[in-house]
């Protein structure tokens, strides 16, 4: 909009000379127009006498009857004046003209110059003759006489008549062409110099507030090192001087402002940017003012598209927006919980919701800051769920130690045979229990030891650990004939803590035979991957067994989560084994996952880095 406007000059400049202009053309117009009046007045005047010089004769000829005289004297007259000269009867019929047959001339009762003079006032009318082809002015005067026409001689009825002498006004034309002539010639010479003395009188305001205008872009730039004053001539005007000093106090004091508020913009950007917590800001119509990059990388959107535009555009969560309706409504401050659905999984918010204010104490909008408390809700449900299985775990084997000693005692420590089997029955649910207690220990030990670095780690060939973990599950497969087999590269090192990897191949290899049917192999297997970031070795531990449903496996790696609690706990397990499979993996650096089918068996992969 600015690149169209024009410069003060252009705006001065042009309006100055069009008003000169205008005032010259004015005056030569009306001085043209009253030339025109002048000579048309003068040249009526002399119409009028010369149709009153021959009135009387013409008077005489209709009085006569004399047509062909009155037509003959007519033809003389005006030739002798330079004069036409037309005769015109009370019905417009024409009875003489100078340079027309009457006979063939068209009726003449409309013409204005003779209307005119039939009400008796003498007429003048000043236009183009299409007889003639040339501009005329006509002039007209009634004649009341008694004729005969040839149309009724003898009748004796007195007629009005029109006399009316016509002269062209090509003198009148030629005279006002000098005149305007010598007008236009004039107008070009005062127009010259009135160009002359605009120019340098406006240029002379201009150039000063060009000046400063081009010190008061380096301002809008930031270059606030310029000086208006000192570039001032001594042609400019006081008024312009003073401008200049109040521009060049005012870029002193914006300079040292925006300093000011450039740092502390900086300061919160920093700050806003850095924030774990997504924060939203939006005004009154719910238009989204700020937005720093966690609440873009939590909601999926561009943070620089984002200002501008409608909440529920960008976000799109009910809950989000109904809080954010809410708080402009309300003007309450208030905290809640929202719940988002990202890739299937659910992402927990804890949303803290208040009012933004201007400086003159009025809302401008509202502030929301939502901390990502998802970890927090799983360890609070893992923590639940950890509490209520191991009072189920250890509840279980108490139970039934505590039914069977109550049993012993009311009378069936007599029956040897029976109090036999009942101590058994104890004894295998105590030692349930302690394996319990152990299992527990083992992963508070592996915890423990992960966070403090307590765990120590030892490059050496991963052959040896593997053997000693099948020959340490080779009993337990041989009672439920299961067959085990090892494929490993005997050179292959690995970075490990040998007792804890071998506990851990040691429980994939103990869960594969429990879950194997006679006749069924569990395979170990081992192989190298090339990751573009670096090396990393896979152990696979495949069984044949009766697979587990896909919806269980997310959870399989949780503590004391059984897919099936009923076959699990008749098969001996705690639920803790995998738990520690994962404790131990991830204090190698390293991920353990699992792909099964119902009757498909499954397959465990241990990940770990070579270096």
């Amino acid at each position: 909009m600015i690149a169209k406007q024009r410069t003060l000059f252009w705006q001065i400049f042009p309006v100055t000379l069009v008003i000169i202009l205008g005032t010259i053309a004015s005056v030569a117009w009306f001085g043209s127009r009253s030339i025109d009046d002048f000579y048309v007045g003068e040249l009526r005047r002399d119409l009028e006498n010369r149709a009153y010089l021959i009135k009387s004769r013409v008077g005489e000829l209709l009085t006569s009857g004399d047509l062909a005289g009155l037509r003959s004297f007519v033809v003389d007259s005006g030739r002798a004046a330079d004069t036409r000269i037309t005769v015109v009867a009370a019905d417009g019929t024409v009875l003489a003209d100078t340079k027309e047959n009457p006979g063939v001339m068209d009726n003449h009762r409309q013409r204005p110059e003779i209307d005119t003079a039939f009400s008796g006032v003498s007429g003048f009318s000043l236009r183009f003759s299409n007889t003639l082809g040339q501009r005329m002015l006509y002039g007209a005067i009634g004649l009341e006489e008694r004729f005969k026409s040839e149309a009724s001689i003898g009748d004796g009825n007195r007629v009005n008549t029109v006399l009316r002498v016509a002269v062209p006004v090509l003198a009148i034309n030629s005279a006002l062409s000098d005149i305007n002539r010598e007008l236009v010639i004039g107008t070009g010479g005062a127009l010259l110099v009135a160009f002359v003395i605009t120019f340098f009188v406006v240029r002379n305001i201009s150039r000063p507030l060009e000046e400063m205008t081009r010190s008061a872009e380096s301002y809008a730039n930031g270059d606030f090192s310029q000086r208006m004053l000192i570039n001032q001539k001594k042609t400019a005007s006081r008024e312009v001087a003073m401008l200049a000093a109040a521009m060049d106090r005012m870029a002193g004091q914006l300079d040292e402002k925006i300093n000011t508020i450039i740092n502390q913009r900086n300061q919160l950007e920093t700050v806003f940017s850095s924030m774990v917590e997504a924060v939203i800001a939006i005004d009154r119509e719910e238009r989204i003012v700020s937005i720093n990059g966690a609440a873009a990388r939590m909601f999926g959107v561009r943070q620089q598209v984002a200002p501008g535009r409608l909440v529920q555009e960008v976000i799109r969560n009910v809950d989000l927006y109904d809080q954010l309706a809410r708080i402009l409504k309300t003007g309450e401050a208030f905290e809640d919980e929202i719940v988002l659905t990202r890739r299937g999984d659910n992402v927990y918010l804890h949303t803290n919701v208040v009012m933004l204010y201007g400086g003159d104490g009025r809302t401008v909008g509202a502030l929301m800051v939502l901390n990502d408390v998802t970890r927090l809700r799983k360890l609070e449900r893992l923590r639940s769920d950890f509490v209520a299985n191991v009072s189920h775990e250890l509840k279980t084997p108490i139970t039934s130690i505590r039914g069977y000693v109550e049993t012993l005692l009311d009378g069936a420590l007599d029956d040897r045979e029976h109090a036999r089997r009942f101590l058994e029955i104890v004894l295998r649910q105590s030692e349930q229990l302690g394996t319990i207690i152990d299992d527990l220990l083992t992963l508070s030990r592996i915890e423990k030891d992960t966070k403090e670095a307590g765990v120590s780690f030892v490059a050496e060939k991963l052959s040896p650990v593997l053997h000693r973990a099948l020959e340490t599950c080779r009993q337990q497969a041989a009672g439920k004939q299961v067959t085990l087999t090892l494929g490993c590269p005997e050179q292959l090192v690995v970075r490990m803590n040998r007792t804890l990897l071998e506990q851990a191949v040691v429980n994939l290899l103990t869960n594969g035979i429990t879950y194997s049917d006679p006749g069924d192999s569990v395979q170990v297997s081992v192989a190298e991957v090339d990751d573009p970031s670096r090396r990393l070795v896979k152990i696979s531990v495949v069984d044949q067994g009766i697979g587990i449903s896909k919806e269980h496996l997310p959870r399989l790696f949780e503590r004391f989560y059984r897919s099936d609690r009923a076959r699990n706990r008749k098969a001996g397990g705690t639920g803790l084994g995998l738990a520690i499979v994962k404790h131990i993996v991830q204090a190698h650096g390293g991920s353990v996952e699992v792909d099964s089918a119902i009757g498909a068996g499954s397959t465990f992969t241990i990940t770990l880095p070579l270096g």
